[in-house]
């Protein structure tokens, strides 16, 4: 049997060994890219939510008419809403750039749950006050129809904006639920591996040469 298979088995019975099985060294693994890509979406949706309301303004026009000053409210621009989706697209942009470099990482897999849950949490952190400034960007609501006009009108002002931070705070919850059951499966089935997993064949030293004189044959041949 040759040393560096003797060196391998014997490894397998340490509990770094599973680690490196889980987590990879040197870049072996992509288990931090694989679930850090994969939290990124809940991620986006929540980021997508906070981004729309920090940023987004409808288009406003005014004018003055008979000495009063009259101002309208449209749809925002083009450009607004590509704005709004870059920056959406901007954490988990960075969420999967941080797994790729704990892909290199020892424990990488944990390194790569733990920036999704701070991630999330950097994402929500202002919706309370992104919702009061976006509400006052919208005084008749996002669907930019006053209350009076009971026939149209759908959003009272602030409606979406309770409805955006909910969602947004909600898919931060999913985000780090994602995260944590992750971390708690992957050290379980490490746990697992170490303590209950099949032991290695014991080894055994090269036989002792055996000593001593051969029985000669009858005749002395």
């Amino acid at each position: 049997m040759s040393e560096q298979l003797v060196q391998d088995i014997q490894a397998r019975g340490n509990f770094g060994y599973s680690i490196a099985r889980v987590f990879g060294r040197g870049g072996r693994s992509r288990a931090p890219l694989a679930i850090g890509s994969f939290i990124a979406i809940p991620l986006f949706f929540s980021s997508l939510m906070a981004s729309a309301l920090a940023q987004e303004r409808p288009r406003v026009v005014q004018w003055t008419s008979g000495g009063h000053l009259q101002t309208t409210y449209h749809d925002p621009t083009t450009g607004m809403e590509a704005r709004i989706w870059l920056w959406a697209l901007l954490p988990p942009a960075l969420l999967i750039v941080a797994s790729w470099v704990a892909a290199r990482l020892p424990y990488g897999f944990y390194i790569a749950c733990l920036a999704a849950i701070v991630d999330a949490m950097a994402v929500v952190h202002k919706t309370d006050i992104w919702a009061r400034h976006h509400t006052h960007r919208y005084p008749n609501g996002v669907d930019l129809i006053p209350a009076s006009n009971a026939a149209s009108n759908k959003f009272d002002p602030g409606q979406w904006e309770r409805m955006a931070r909910d969602t947004a705070s909600s898919l931060e919850h999913w985000t780090i639920s994602l995260a944590l059951i992750s971390i708690v499966v992957v050290a379980g089935l490490t746990v697992k591996r170490h303590y209950f997993g099949r032991k290695p064949a014991p080894l055994y030293g090269a036989a002792d040469s055996i000593h001593g004189d051969l029985p000669q044959a009858p005749g002395g041949i």
